[in-house]
């Protein structure tokens, strides 16, 4: 018997892997890559026709790391910018 298995996209495993990297090494560039390929990837899964290519899971994991990676730089960055605006206001004050 003939047993036809799905594949997986790959695209859904570059989204996981780079949601992880964003968290090591690679912090605003990785979460961008997981959020681009996941998206991708989900579109590719939802045009294939059913059942022929798996990896939603892995592309949802590497969407919602990817977010909450940029969503924690995008609090830094802001934090930063409150800092430094804070200092230069309160430079003058002894």
């Amino acid at each position: 018997m003939n047993t036809v298995y799905p594949r997986t996209s790959s695209r859904a495993i570059v989204s996981l892997i780079f949601g992880i990297l964003g968290y090591i090494f690679l912090p605003f560039i990785g979460a961008v890559i997981a959020v681009i390929c996941g998206h991708s990837a989900r579109a590719e899964i939802r045009r294939a026709p059913p059942g022929s290519i798996d990896g939603d899971g892995l592309a949802l994991a590497g969407l919602i790391l990817g977010w909450i990676q940029l969503a924690f730089s995008v609090i830094a960055i802001a934090c930063v910018i409150l800092v430094a605006v804070g200092a230069v206001a309160f430079s003058g004050f002894h």
